[in-house]
C-alpha cells in the first residue's frame, strides 16, 4: 500500500485552497438560500401535564402513589396521541386535519424521574399550535376518569405561542454548512491528491522513482532574462 507524505499532501492542499474554498462558499451560501428563503418554518408549543394523587379519595399521596403515578407515565402518553383523544381534538376544534395528520403533528415525552408529560404540536401556525396542545391535554384530563375510574391528572403549564420556528437557526446552520463545504472541499481535495500520478517536484522522482537527479532545468517564462 503506498504512503502518504503528510508534508507532501499538506502542500498539496495549500495548493488547492482556492478549490477548497470555493466548494466551502458555495455550500455555505446554497445552505443559507435555503435557510432564509426555502426552508419552511414550524412552529412548536408544548402544554405539561402532570400525575397527581386521586382527588375522588381524599387521601394523602402516598409513596405507592407515586410508583403507581410513574408506571402510568409511558400508558398515558400513548393515550395521548389515541384515535379517542385526538378525534375529540378534531371535533372540538372544528380541524380540517385527519387522525394521521394530527397524529404526526403532536410529539409526546416524559421527563426522566418525574411523573410530567410534555404534550407538543407542531404546525406551519404559531396559534394553532398553542390551541391545538392547550385541547389534547384538556381532552385528555378529561378523559382519564372515565378510561381508569381515577382522577389523578391535571394540566401543570399551558402552552404558549411560539415567538420563533423551532426549526430555523440560521446560525447553527449556517455554521454547519461551513463545516459540510470544508468537509467537502478537503474531501475532493484529498481525493484529487491521492489518485494524482504526476511528477511535481525533483524530490519526487527521488523518493517515488528511486533514480538520481543530476541536474535541474527552470521553468523558462516568457519575458525573463
Amino acid at each position: 500500500m503506498e504512503t502518504i507524505d503528510i508534508k507532501e499532501m499538506f502542500n498539496y492542499f495549500k495548493s488547492k485552497l482556492s478549490i477548497i474554498l470555493l466548494i466551502t462558499i458555495v455550500i455555505a451560501i446554497g445552505g443559507g438560500v435555503y435557510s432564509f428563503f426555502l426552508q419552511t418554518p414550524k412552529y412548536k408549543s408544548t402544554t405539561t401535564v402532570i400525575l397527581k394523587n386521586d382527588t375522588s379519595q381524599g387521601t394523602n399521596l402516598t409513596y405507592n402513589d407515586l410508583t403507581v403515578n410513574k408506571n402510568l407515565v409511558s400508558t398515558y402518553s400513548e393515550i395521548v396521541k389515541s384515535k379517542k383523544i385526538l378525534n375529540e381534538v378534531i371535533k372540538n376544534l372544528k380541524l380540517e386535519y385527519t387522525y394521521q395528520e394530527l397524529y404526526n403533528m403532536i410529539e409526546v415525552s416524559s421527563v426522566a424521574d418525574t411523573e410530567l408529560i410534555k404534550i407538543s404540536v407542531i404546525d406551519l401556525n404559531s396559534n394553532n399550535a398553542k390551541v391545538i396542545a392547550d385541547e389534547a391535554a384538556t381532552v385528555f384530563v378529561e378523559e382519564i376518569p372515565e378510561l381508569y375510574n381515577i382522577s389523578n391528572v391535571s394540566i401543570l403549564d399551558k402552552a404558549e405561542i411560539a415567538e420563533h420556528p423551532y426549526n430555523i437557526n440560521v446560525k447553527k446552520q449556517l455554521a454547519l454548512y461551513i463545516m459540510v463545504g470544508l468537509v467537502l472541499g478537503f474531501g475532493t481535495a484529498f481525493l484529487i491528491y491521492y489518485f494524482d500520478r504526476t511528477i511535481k517536484s525533483s524530490e519526487q522522482i527521488e523518493t517515488k522513482l528511486g533514480l538520481p537527479i543530476l541536474g535541474t532545468v527552470q521553468e523558462y517564462k516568457k519575458g525573463s532574462r
